[in-house]
């Protein structure tokens, strides 16, 4: 008998100088201490800010020590062998009241020279949007290292950098080297890979509380940065009710989306990897053997590895992000 189970986890909380209140009003999360709550890190394997089990038998204990103890039992064999006791995905929900910085994260080549762990590569899924939002996402024409410094010194990137109008149900991806930042009035769900490592590029000149300018990372940034122009920076998709919709595929993440108002089974015998449920709209019941875990927006659920027949019972219409790793 299978003793691993649906975990739901402790949210931690960011405090963000472009953060706003909608992790509060809109996800519900409202027991968030902070004033600009711009970041909740709903599932994290990261040093120092380890998730923690809220539920079942295993409530209080970190993630990475789970994996320490039933290794491949909980995130599959093949991902333990690749990433050891190390959870290679962190989820967060973020909430950008004013633009972030513009800023570039490594790939896993130049991580691995500057011995910063793995690189950075995410998607957003975009669960509310005000109107005329936008976010940054790569370059609008032809640029080089030349250009662009020259463009960053007279203080007009923006010019060169590729604007996109949001709305809700929008998807990105965001390859490491890519330059980009959210722009104000977005609350979305972030998927990446597990690592901290941010280069800010400009950040509005902006200052913190004390008249201090956030710390820029020029010279770090430009090694990392991917020149290369695509004609279409967005995810398009085609959603159906109570169907798996193919989102985003990755060497690092597969994400799918769900999209129900019924009762559906999901079986993951063949899949060697975890799955990851983020609630983004709705809430539903995860029926597994005799028991039941209800979930909501804004909340994440880790199924482990050995959990491969499940049960989904939409409470009202529910969206869902699946997201697992093929190796």
């Amino acid at each position: 008998m299978n003793l691993l189970y649906p975990m739901k986890f402790e949210p931690v909380f960011k405090d963000k100088i472009w953060g706003g209140n909608k992790i509060k009003t809109d996800l519900g999360l409202d027991f968030s201490p902070l004033p600009n709550c711009g970041e909740v890190w709903a599932l994290s394997g990261v040093n120092e800010n380890t998730s923690v089990v809220s539920n079942g038998f295993l409530e209080g204990n970190e993630l990475n020590e789970l994996i320490e103890i039933y290794m491949g039992d909980i995130v599959g064999d093949a991902v333990y062998e690749k990433f050891g006791t190390e959870f290679p995905l962190l989820i967060k929900f973020i909430d950008a009241n004013d633009y972030l910085s513009i800023q570039v994260h490594p790939d896993d080549e130049l991580a691995e020279k500057r011995k910063i762990g793995y690189g950075k590569s995410e998607m957003w899924y975009i669960i509310q949007a005000d109107e005329n939002a936008e976010l940054i996402s790569g370059f609008n024409c032809k640029t080089d290292k030349n250009s662009y410094l020259k463009h960053l010194e007279n203080k007009n990137l923006k010019q060169i950098l590729n604007h996109e109008k949001v709305t809700k149900g929008d998807v990105f991806y965001i390859p490491a080297g890519r330059v980009h930042a959210l722009g104000p009035g977005l609350l979305l769900a972030e998927i990446q890979q597990t690592s901290d490592t941010t280069y800010r590029i400009y950040d509005w000149d902006r200052v913190d509380d004390k008249g201090n300018p956030r710390q820029l990372h020029i010279d770090e940034a430009l090694d990392a940065i991917d020149f290369t122009l695509h004609n279409d920076y967005k995810t398009h998709y085609e959603q159906k009710l109570n169907k798996t919709t193919h989102l985003i595929e990755t060497p690092f993440f597969t994400t799918n989306i769900l999209n129900f108002n019924q009762l559906i089974e999901k079986d993951y015998e063949e899949l060697d990897s975890f799955v990851i449920y983020t609630c983004v709209e709705g809430n539903c019941k995860l029926n597994y053997n005799s028991e039941s875990l209800d979930f909501k927006k804004g909340e994440v659920v880790l199924l482990p590895a050995e959990c491969n027949k499940i049960q989904l019972k939409a409470l009202n219409e529910c969206k869902l992000l699946e997201t697992y790793i093929v190796l």
